[in-house]
Parts: structure tokens; C-alpha cells; sequence
């Protein structure tokens, strides 16, 4: 059973950087480097938003978080990251990763909150 597991989220002052990781497993290297990977997130009382995504070297960012967040991805350990920097307020959120098409079990997310 594939299952994907994000961690690394935490507290951080505004301005601040932090780095959220997502490692698969139930899956072979192989299809996992062929997989689309995406980061979303969710913050309270809003919808699920697709932040940024990754497949065969292209990565996508929404714009909200465009030249702040990177999407690096390690297939050999299959996992990626979500490099993000220059926090805000608004980036307040619990984050997920997903393949696309989306597997239909999400995993439990990681929360970020940015405040001071």
C-alpha cells in the first residue's frame, strides 16, 4: 500500500524559512520518479490549494508562493521537499503532499504556523 508521510512543519516568525519533507513508500523508485508530486495546503476555513508541483525536473508554484518556495524531490530516497522561505502570515496552513492524480488516502499533513 503506498502511503506518503509529511513532516518538518512547526512555528516560525514571519520572514522565517523552513523545509517540509515527504518520503513515499509501498512504491518502487522506478514509478515513483515518473510520478507528478504536489504540495498543498489548507488553512482553517478555506479550501485545499495546490502550491506547487513537480515532475521530470518542471516545477509549477502557484503564485502566492512563487519565488519564495522551491519544490526539490530526491527520487533514489523518494521523497520531496518543500523549501520555503520568506514565510508570511497567510502561509499559516497544514500542508500535504500528494501524487497526482491524488492517491485517495491523504496523509495526515504538518502544520506550519507563521506568527510572531
Amino acid at each position: 500500500q503506498v502511503q506518503l508521510v509529511e513532516s518538518g512543519g512547526g512555528l516560525v516568525q514571519p520572514g522565517g524559512s523552513l523545509r517540509l519533507s515527504c518520503a513515499a513508500s509501498g512504491v518502487s523508485g522506478t514509478i515513483f520518479r515518473d510520478w507528478r508530486m504536489d504540495w498543498y495546503r489548507q488553512a482553517p476555513g478555506k479550501q485545499r490549494e495546490l502550491v506547487a508541483s513537480s515532475i521530470n525536473g518542471s516545477s509549477y508554484y502557484a503564485e502566492s508562493v512563487k519565488g519564495r518556495f522551491t519544490m526539490p524531490r530526491d527520487n533514489a530516497k523518494m521523497m520531496v521537499y518543500l523549501q520555503m522561505a520568506s514565510l508570511k502570515p497567510e502561509d499559516t496552513a497544514v500542508y500535504y503532499c500528494n501524487r497526482s492524480p491524488p492517491l485517495s488516502s491523504w496523509g495526515q499533513g504538518t502544520q506550519v504556523i507563521v506568527s510572531s
